[in-house]
């Protein structure tokens, strides 16, 4: 068989060269002509559109990096802005973030304790990585957060291994989104769950609690939230106790994303097909094994993309804490400008602040579709 194969095979002509798919048709020519330029109407609006852009690059190129100003001198304590105000609108002036960049980051932190904040979210950071690595998704998560957050605590609050002690009032900058954005969703997310599952429940009190929970919350916005538990919830305690002013924003967080986290852990549920339930009633599995090893790892898979959407979302939602008195990473910013000598550079903080944010929901972005490629790939086989 494999000779006549071999004698039918059309033989390769000697010095033939082997000829590339046409550039017109195919690649990024063929996808250009396709969309761009298919008719004079695209081709115009392309150009059109095209000289805006560069035009808009080239003007923000001058703007933000050949005519700025990236230092002021500073006498007796007052920063000099006068050289930034002759060139406004012309070039940025990026002294304003030079002078006051320790402010936007760590809010009203006592100056010579800095670096504890600094640490705090250099840990945070650190906390995100290993949590992204799959090696660690065991048991040994837990004392790695447990361990982490103890840190954490005893940096920002300190009064002990020497530490001066820093009320929380002090607190701000970027270190209070970080933990208000991961203690918050840390909590949310097994409250999501549980909630989810309630609302599938048989059993008609744990339905009826898990929805009017999740209809209530999600019915108000977080700013209703926010001053409930800053002004409203203090007047139902006793006569001098006191909860925590960030406690209670925490908690108003963490109830707000449970809820929305829920729905989206519901939708993955019902997306799974039946056959997966009566799977795991064959085998004879109890509910809460085949919740855990059967339904809840698929029903997450398949909701990875909105999980993580309403991540980001509540990521930047943070800043709503501006309305009790939190000083955040974007009051902290909005606070720094206040001061007579930089009022009127607004933008330049907020591009800043901006790219902050860019850089850690970008980055969740990216993990939740490499993510979700690695665990869907066999969907594609």
């Amino acid at each position: 068989m494999s000779d006549i194969t071999a004698n039918t095979a059309v033989p390769h002509q000697a010095g033939a060269e082997r000829r590339q798919p046409p550039v017109a048709t195919t690649g990024i020519v063929a996808w250009a002509r396709m969309n761009l330029f298919s008719s004079w109407i695209n081709t115009a609006v392309t150009l059109a559109l095209g000289y805006l852009v560069v035009r808009w690059t080239i003007g923000f190129v001058d703007w933000a990096f050949l005519n700025a100003i990236w230092s002021v001198p500073v006498v007796n304590g007052q920063a000099q802005t006068q050289a930034c105000r002759e060139i406004k609108g012309v070039g940025a002036c990026w002294a304003v973030v030079t002078e006051k960049h320790r402010f936007i980051l760590f809010g009203t932190y006592p100056y010579e304790e800095h670096w504890r904040p600094l640490l705090v979210c250099v840990l945070f950071v650190a906390l995100y990585i290993v949590s992204a690595l799959r090696r660690f998704w065991n048991w040994r998560l837990i004392p790695i957060w447990v361990g982490t957050l103890t840190a954490i605590g005893i940096l920002m609050w300190g009064g002990v291994f020497g530490l001066t002690y820093v009320p929380q009032e002090r607190w701000g900058g970027l270190p209070i989104t970080l933990i208000l954005s991961t203690f918050g969703l840390a909590f949310a997310f097994p409250l999501a769950v549980l909630v989810a599952l309630g609302r599938r429940s048989k059993l008609p009190a744990i339905k009826t609690l898990c929805v009017l929970y999740v209809e209530l919350i999600r019915g108000v916005p977080l700013i209703s939230l926010l001053f409930m538990a800053s002004v409203m919830f203090p007047l139902f305690l006793p006569e001098g106790m006191n909860i925590d002013k960030l406690l209670r924003a925490q908690v108003a967080i963490t109830l707000f994303a449970g809820a929305y986290l829920a729905e989206v852990v519901r939708a993955g549920l019902q997306t799974l097909p039946r056959g997966q339930y009566e799977a795991a009633d064959a085998l004879g599995l109890s509910y809460w094994q085949k919740t855990g090893f059967i339904i809840l790892p698929q029903a997450l898979r398949l909701v990875i993309p909105p999980l993580v959407n309403t991540f980001i979302g509540f990521f930047k939602d943070t800043s709503l804490v501006l309305i009790i008195g939190i000083f955040d990473l974007l009051t902290a910013g909005k606070t720094a400008i206040v001061e007579p000598a930089w009022q009127g550079f607004g933008i330049e903080v907020y591009i800043t602040i901006g790219l902050i944010y860019l850089v850690f929901c970008f980055a969740m972005s990216k993990y939740s579709q490499d993510l979700e490629r690695e665990l869907n790939r066999h969907r594609r086989r």
